[in-house]
């Protein structure tokens, strides 16, 4: 049965809807920022002829953003709950665009990880930050679709960023598709900086669509009485954001081998050329946005204002997506590029299910004030594997001159994740709030 916060059907006729403006926005965000990400994957071998790398040193380069994306992820998840992601969101993403005009105007390998690591700080803030705020704009029953959008935009991102970032590269040279992808960002920054604001400042919301936010079980806004250090051990000790953690990393090591290596998987692998597989690299991205947005949003939606309990709505969509995402192993038995790309699509269209319903846990879940950090410590998780992922299949594919292992690595990872969500997570409801330790 959905619980008394939960709108009926119909329940948001009549009422403005300017909190979907906001989560376009913020999906905005998301599409721009992974343009800034996936644009070294396209260009990769392009770095890798004009710097002289092995495959190894590729990998190395590729997870260079995620070292200190991973390491800020806790820290500035701390910093949204203390300070807001209406600041800190337009100072990383003034940040980011900054980083991306550096990566085009460095001179050598050693230039490139530096300026990766500076867009991985500037971007650390957009995940966590996104799960804070679309908390805050929307109510539990439309919490799914509002999450699904800027996860989707992440995969969508691939779909137009791989094939325009490979035409710069092919027509304007690897610098070329930074300097673009830099612009774009500026833009963003512009119209976050215009047009964000959390709910209690912002003058355009309506008292009738705030009702209905608040009604529907929108997350307060305010920060933790027990201060940011005692929220973060406080979390630190929940079992249900442990099940959390270890299950979205293990999605998050399959999304990552794509997202870096599967252009040159198939240029590897299957003897293409680069524009000819930016086309194909589209087509299982396409997949995972459409199954993102259906499943991982609007059925979520449905099911839950239909009556339908939340936690095992929820908990089917991961458990089944993560299963589905073993589909990776497919690719292992073929030698045809289609028959790889059926696969690949599968899994990654049944990852991406999955994905949006894991980033709507932290505002679900959490304590008042502990959206930020619990987000934190989740994409914290999540973005070693981004570092773990490039790495070690860089090094099976240099030792085995093959992707298989990769492949097979990787399903292991998710029967890891998947049990960790069944044992670990429990019931999908609010952690207690923590009371304020004496003094505070």
């Amino acid at each position: 049965m959905a619980d008394a916060s939960t709108p009926t059907i119909g329940a948001s006729r009549g009422v403005p809807r300017r909190r979907w403006g906001i989560g376009i926005l913020l999906g905005s965000g998301i599409l721009i920022n992974y343009f800034d990400r996936i644009n070294l994957s396209v260009a990769g071998p392009a770095l890798q002829h004009d710097f002289g790398l092995s495959a190894t040193q590729l990998g190395w380069l590729f997870s260079a953003f995620f070292w200190s994306y991973a390491l800020s992820q806790i820290p500035i998840g701390m910093i949204l709950d203390r300070f807001g992601y209406t600041l800190i969101g337009r100072w990383g993403s003034a940040l980011w665009a900054g980083a991306t005009a550096l990566t085009a105007m460095v001179g050598g390998f050693g230039g490139v990880i530096l300026a990766r690591v500076l867009l991985g700080i500037a971007e650390a803030p957009a995940f966590p930050g996104n799960a804070k705020a679309t908390g805050y704009w929307f109510p539990r029953s439309e919490r799914a679709l509002a999450t699904a959008i800027f996860d989707a935009a992440a995969k969508f991102s691939n779909v137009i960023g791989a094939p325009l970032v490979a035409l710069c590269v092919v027509h304007f040279g690897w610098r070329g598709a930074f300097w673009a992808t830099a612009v774009l960002s500026l833009i963003f920054f512009l119209a976050f900086l215009l047009y964000y604001r959390d709910p209690s400042a912002d003058r355009h919301l309506s008292a009738a669509e705030r009702e209905y936010m608040r009604a529907g079980g929108a997350a307060p806004e305010g920060v933790s009485a027990s201060g940011a250090g005692a929220m973060l051990g406080y979390l630190l000790r929940s079992r249900k954001v442990w099940g959390l953690t270890i299950g979205f990393a293990a999605y998050d090591y399959s999304f990552y081998l794509f997202l870096t290596w599967l252009p040159g998987y198939l240029v590897r692998e299957m003897h293409m050329t680069l524009l000819k597989s930016a086309g194909y690299t589209t087509i299982p991205w396409i997949i995972a946005t459409i199954t993102d947005l259906a499943v991982g949003g609007w059925l979520i939606d449905h099911l839950v204002t239909r009556g339908h309990d939340e936690t095992r709505v929820r908990k089917t969509v991961l458990v089944i997506g993560m299963l589905l995402g073993l589909a990776v192993l497919g690719a292992v038995f073929t030698t045809k590029a289609v028959w790889a790309i059926v696969w690949i699509s599968i899994a990654l269209g049944r990852l991406a299910a999955a994905a949006p319903v894991g980033w709507s846990l932290p505002s679900l879940i959490a304590p008042k004030g502990g959206t930020g950090t619990i987000g934190g410590i989740m994409n914290f998780a999540g973005n070693l594997m981004g570092v773990a992922a490039p790495v070690a299949t860089g090094y099976i594919v240099t030792q085995t001159n093959s992707f298989s292992g990769a492949f097979i690595a990787a399903a292991v990872v998710l029967l890891i994740g998947i049990a960790s969500y069944v044992i670990l997570l429990g019931r999908i409801e609010p952690i207690p709030d923590q009371e304020a330790a004496p003094g505070r």
